[in-house]
């Protein structure tokens, strides 16, 4: 496949915080990727130095094989929509889609319509006015009506409720099966996204702990539970990276791939075996990188 993005030793310190530690990746072309990772990670960082709105304290950033910062080429071809971004005082809706249907060669005001009535947004209302559900649906629309080639979408969908999160997927996947491009879609609501993703990056503490896959992270993992003692007889020489305990019975997360042998030495032991989602285990790989062990807070929606 063609990158479109390639970073090499990618490093941003503020001061005393180290916000992205020597980050390399490859971005394909036609691919949507989902960058995850807990609050602070780095990801927003990432995301405003590929677009050139922010600046790398060391590496190289290649968009298209050329700088972007101050390249109108590059600029022109990508869309960055964030949950904070500003508009003008008296902005409206439909001013923000007139500046973005001049900008974006790709836009479709057909296909904005569309999604200006699906999110029911109304158009002449001061966008300041507007509820934060409806701020986000802004930035949905432009991300998706841009069909720009590449798109960064930063959690602009946080204000939207779950029927609207819904449309957003659903508006998301046929427009791209249609129109292929390459997509970053960054969010906390991983299980949510899990089945659009094409691939997984994962950052955590500004480094890339997972950069693989989709479907070959899923079923990568398993949750060992039943009596303590026989779970750990069978996880022995295994890589684990969560464990939790209650009394005389244990839950296990193992990574690796089970065998038939392997259930069968399960279900001689009376061990039950659970699937581990994406989200999990996602949470379960930045906890054994940094060495926690408390996982509600990460489940409960600190991966942003």
């Amino acid at each position: 496949m063609t990158a479109v993005i390639e970073v090499k030793g990618l490093t941003k310190r503020y001061r005393d915080t180290l916000a992205v530690d020597d980050v390399s990746f490859t971005i394909e072309k036609d691919t949507i990727y989902g960058l995850l990772g807990r609050n602070g990670a780095g990801k927003t960082t990432v995301m405003s130095i590929l677009t050139a709105q922010n600046f790398a304290s060391r590496g190289d950033v290649r968009v298209f094989g050329e700088n972007p910062y101050e390249n109108a080429r590059v600029l022109r071809r990508m869309c960055f929509v964030r949950e904070s971004q500003k508009y003008p005082d008296d902005a409206k809706p439909k001013h923000a889609f007139t500046i973005a249907r001049l900008f974006f060669p790709n836009w479709d005001q057909k296909f904005a319509d569309r999604l200006i009535a699906d999110f029911q947004l109304p158009m002449n209302r001061r966008i300041k006015k507007l509820s934060r559900g409806q701020l986000s649906a802004v930035g949905v629309i432009i991300g998706l009506a841009s069909r720009a080639e590449i798109t960064f979408f930063d959690e602009p969908y946080l204000g939207l409720d779950a029927v609207a999160r819904q449309i957003f997927y659903d508006r998301l996947i046929e427009d791209y099966a249609e129109h292929p491009r390459t997509v970053i879609l960054s969010s906390h609501l991983i299980d949510e996204v899990s089945n659009l993703i094409e691939r997984v990056l994962v950052i955590d503490r500004g480094r890339i702990v997972m950069d693989e896959e989709t479907d070959a992270v899923r079923g990568r993992a398993a949750n060992i539970v039943g009596d303590s003692a026989a779970v750990e007889a069978f996880v022995q020489g295994r890589e684990v990276i969560h464990r939790e305990s209650l009394g005389r019975v244990s839950s296990v997360t193992v990574v690796g791939t089970l065998t038939p042998a392997d259930r069968e030495q399960l279900a001689a032991a009376g061990l039950e075996v659970g699937p581990v989602s994406l989200q999990q285990l996602i949470v379960r790989t930045s906890q054994n990188a940094t060495g926690t062990s408390d996982a509600s807070p990460l489940e409960e929606g600190a991966l942003r």
